[in-house]
């Protein structure tokens, strides 16, 4: 099935302006349940209930408030919270450009492929110039009543536009536990290269499977013809006493698999 653009726009860099499509670049595969009485095999409903009287609060009833302390709200009323939205617009604005190693990892949150649309030229020279040059775009831009921050990275000889986390929402490594107060064992850090050395091999997206979904989903097709599948309760493996015998233990096991391949 071909891929469906969920919204337009236009890529402006300084005063160049490049029409775009956006695409989800994932796709959600969890298995998903729907909640069902045990006897009537009837969908249940959720229904907004007040705690104190245990009676359904109708749509109407409904406020939003944000707790500032406990017991005390601060109510917005839709009519507020919609003056507060930001200003709608088309544009994907590219502020500035970085080395594609600037950006580290628990800064990206969502992918979007960019397609052309219409101005494949200007699309395709841009995509070019940052493979080549080994750039990415600090973007910002308003989908949906929503602002976001991203990065505008090539992917082959496209593009793909990835949302980025917001300061606040990210932690520091400052303020994680302090790793001092541990001289490091060479013994360790030897058979720990040892171990990466071991492992090195290629990037394939192939090997990444949900094996659980699969699991699930197999189960639920049997089950569905009238089979029967007997449960194994999931093993518990037992913890290794010290991080220098469970790198000894790794490199030991991958020298069997390899004297056995």
């Amino acid at each position: 099935m071909a891929a469906r653009a969920m919204w337009k726009g236009k890529l402006k860099i300084g005063a160049t302006r490049v029409p775009v499509d956006l695409y989800s670049a994932i796709v959600d595969k969890t298995v998903h349940f729907h909640i069902l009485e045990e006897k009537t095999r009837e969908r249940v409903k959720q229904h907004m209930v007040d705690p104190s009287t245990g009676e359904e609060v109708a749509a109407d009833d409904i406020q939003k408030g944000y707790e500032i302390e406990p017991g005390t709200f601060v109510i917005l009323t839709g009519e507020e919270l919609e003056s507060l939205d930001p200003e709608a617009s088309r544009e994907i604005e590219i502020t500035h450009f970085v080395p594609s190693t600037r950006i580290d990892p628990e800064w990206y949150e969502r992918p979007y492929y960019l397609g052309p649309d219409g101005d494949s030229g200007a699309y395709f020279a841009l995509a070019e110039a940052l493979n080549n040059q080994q750039k990415e775009g600090v973007a910002r831009w308003v989908m949906r009543n929503k602002q976001y921050a991203g990065a505008l990275r090539a992917e082959g000889d496209y593009l793909l536009l990835v949302t980025m986390r917001h300061a606040e929402e990210v932690v520091s490594t400052k303020d994680l536990p302090s790793p001092g107060g541990r001289d490091l064992d060479q013994k360790e850090v030897k058979m720990a290269t040892q171990l990466v050395e071991a492992l090195a091999g290629e990037f394939d997206p192939a090997d990444f499977k949900d094996d659980y979904r699969e699991r699930v989903m197999e189960f639920i097709e049997k089950k569905a013809k009238g089979k029967t599948t007997r449960l194994h309760a999931v093993k518990s493996k037992r913890a290794t006493s010290s991080l220098a015998a469970a790198l000894e233990k790794s490199l030991k096991t991958l020298k069997k698999e390899k004297k056995a391949a």
